[in-house]
């Protein structure tokens, strides 16, 4: 098998030891993940302070005696280093020495040395941790660091990323120190083959977005007939696997070389929230409903009116009054085929009002070549090859006119929590993990680690403001993005939606006012727009996707201007979202501002925070704008709410796995 030795010593890992390493399902009762939550809650009582200053202390004494070597005895350091490991496992003793070799090995290769707080972030991340580094805190070159140490001992190390860009962009930017250390490096894209595929994963680090690496998994099960995570052995696959050559890899049926090592970048994003749905791969199947029966139900749809005919819920779910079932049945009283079935009935306009009322064009998806591209709420950026199921895909396709696919058939499905649970060593890093450190432990096992930042933060958090209406809102936000601008400071507004974007920049058009819009419609230029976003008196309007995994350089002159001025015009559902965006500015020990200029009508505000909404329109009268103490109170009861809500529906989607995976193991199937 695969040279995992350092990852398994001192752990008591159940592996399945089938057509790849992995873990096996845990067979746990829910109360298990319960009280591994509430000791998350528990201030340890264990101190870190020791080991890490004794780390440090180690890096810097061993990269001393490392500086006069050329660079073939570097490299024999480090792959000495990897062989002790793979025997001791990732002790403080060899991970301070790995690293130092690595350091110095970055500042020959890339130019660059990692800060002492960085050694101590890879440190954490083979402890099996998360990272909690502010943004800015170089979380790219940490992942490097601690890849190449994991890599050394021959395990097969995945770097998760958010998107195939960031993926790619990091692979590059960090592909001379792997090439240095003697490390093959691969990249992970959507448009790829399968041989392509299973070449780049033969590479000991791999860079892959979590949603390519979940539906490639799935597709190794599905080649495989199901048998990965089972304890079933396909022995002639597993002896091609332990060869450890490219040729056998690319001749396996598998793309995968096995779960070892996952180094999560923005966890809180990827293993939180992104985890409410499954990843479920299907095929096209003929759609027997066609164009027609979508138009008829979506024309009931709009007869019917909220509270008369129907309710929503703040989960997006429609629930049929009697009335609705009344009218439709005299509605469709003429029509035939599935209209005669009262089921069917229910179900077709529950999806159209569905598809009405609770997804909206420019904000769940775009239309783009006459098609629906689903945007992505936490990213910002659009998903062209996911679609709803159940024929919810369908109707909104109908709504828009656009052309109707077909429906899907489910091949294989997965939830992330027990895709990345089933990692012999699981890590990651994000900027905001504090607020979500006992689901964490609870259903990863992972505990979070506060690194502190390499220079003090200077960012000025100004108040927030609260509008009465979305005109007002905007108003507001073009008059102090172009006053903060004529300061020659750089401006950036960050949006929820791709119609608030286009909705801000038509006012700062209206006005003469230049700008870069960055949203889904524009993500391929999203390098570039990013890249200038630093420069003198630029207002740069974007979605979410500046919040993640980009960095906004600050022009010479800048930072004594006072630095990068962000605004928030619209609460996140999360306020982890909200520090990422915020923490845009003031980096590395940079100036800089941020404030919140939102409005009363805000979705987040109307779903979550309504008693308080409703008492704040009765009392604001003539007033413009909502009192500062009352605005943060909505925010703190609105995001309260949400992420409860939130969490629910992640153990809501828990508990319907383990109930497929009994049905599945009863039925003598593997999921």
């Amino acid at each position: 098998m695969a040279n995992v030795g350092a990852l398994t010593i001192g752990r008591a890992i159940d592996v399945n030891s089938g057509v790849y390493l992995e873990r096996r399902d845990r067979d746990e009762h829910a109360a298990e993940e319960w009280l591994r939550g509430l000791f998350a809650k528990i201030p340890s009582l264990r101190t870190y302070r020791s080991r890490i200053k004794k780390l440090v202390a180690h890096a810097a004494q061993t990269e001393a005696s490392l500086t006069p070597l050329t660079n073939a005895e570097l490299l024999a350091h480090f792959k000495a280093s990897g062989r002790t490991m793979h025997q001791a496992g990732f002790t403080d003793e060899a991970l301070a020495h790995s690293m130092a070799i690595v350091r110095e090995a970055c500042h020959r290769s890339l130019g660059m040395r990692h800060h002492d707080v960085q050694i101590i972030g890879g440190w954490a991340l083979l402890q099996g941790w998360v990272a909690e580094m502010a943004t800015g805190e170089g979380k790219t070159l940490v992942a490097a660091l601690s890849a190449s140490a994991a890599a050394s001992t021959g395990a097969a190390v995945h770097v998760v990323t958010v998107n195939d860009y960031l993926a790619e962009r990091d692979a590059e930017q960090n592909a001379p120190l792997f090439k240095f250390l003697g490390l093959s490096v691969g990249v992970i894209k959507g448009d790829m083959d399968l041989t392509q595929r299973r070449a780049q994963y033969a590479c000991d680090v791999v860079y892959v977005s979590n949603k390519e690496l979940v539906f490639d998994y799935l597709k190794d099960r599905i080649a495989t007939r199901g048998v990965l995570g089972s304890h079933l052995k396909l022995h002639t696959l597993a002896r091609m696997q332990s060869t450890g050559s490219a040729q056998a890899t690319i001749a396996s049926p598998v793309l995968l070389r096995g779960l070892h090592v996952a180094i999560v970048d923005e966890a809180d994003s990827v293993l939180i929230d992104e985890a409410r749905t499954p990843l479920i791969i299907s095929e096209t199947m003929p759609d027997e409903m066609g164009p027609e029966l979508y138009n008829q139900a979506l024309d009931f749809g709009r007869r019917m009116a909220q509270g008369v005919h129907f309710s929503m819920a703040t989960d997006r779910q429609i629930w049929l009054n009697p009335q609705a079932e009344t009218d439709l049945e005299m509605w469709a009283q003429d029509l035939s085929g599935v209209w005669t079935s009262a089921i069917w009935r229910k179900e077709l306009i529950q999806k159209a009002l569905t598809a009405l009322h609770c997804f909206h064009r420019d904000q769940h998806y775009i239309l783009a070549d006459n098609k629906i591209q689903i945007v992505d709420e936490f990213t910002g950026r659009v998903m062209p090859d996911r679609s709803w199921e159940r024929g919810l895909h369908q109707m909104i396709e109908a709504k828009e006119s656009a052309e109707i696919t077909g429906q899907r058939k489910t091949l294989s499905q997965m939830t992330y929590q027990r895709f990345f649970r089933r990692y012999l060593l699981l890590c990651g890093m994000t900027g905001t993990a504090k607020e979500i450190a006992v689901e964490l432990k609870s259903t990863y096992d992972l505990e979070v680690l506060r690194i502190p930042t390499h220079k003090p933060p200077l960012r000025v958090r100004l108040a927030n403001s609260c509008y009465a209406t979305d005109a007002l809102r905007w108003q507001a936000v073009a008059q102090r993005a172009v006053a903060i601008s004529q300061q020659g400071r750089p401006v950036l507004v960050g949006t929820r939606s791709v119609e608030a974007s286009e909705k801000l920049s038509a006012l700062l058009e209206q006005q003469g006012i230049a700008h870069t819009v960055l949203n889904a419609r524009q993500d391929k230029t999203e390098a570039e727009a990013i890249a200038q976003g630093g420069e003198a008196g630029r207002i740069t309007v974007a979605t979410n996707m500046a919040g993640r995994g980009t960095d906004i350089k600050l022009a010479p002159g800048i930072n004594e201007r006072g630095g990068l001025h962000v605004i928030l015009t619209e609460f996140h559902e999360s306020a982890r979202v909200d520090r990422q965006l915020f923490g845009r500015s003031a980096r590395q020990g940079n100036a800089g501002s941020a404030q919140a200029v939102v409005a009363m009508d805000d979705e987040l505000f109307l779903r979550f925070a309504w008693p308080l909404n409703k008492l704040a329109k009765r009392s604001v009268g003539e007033q413009p704008r909502l009192p500062v103490w009352w605005v943060n109170a909505m925010v703190r009861l609105a995001q309260v709410r949400a992420e409860r809500h939130n969490r629910r529906i992640r153990l809501d989607t828990m508990k319907q796995d383990r109930k497929t995976q009994d049905m599945m193991g009863f039925a003598g199937r593997s999921t």
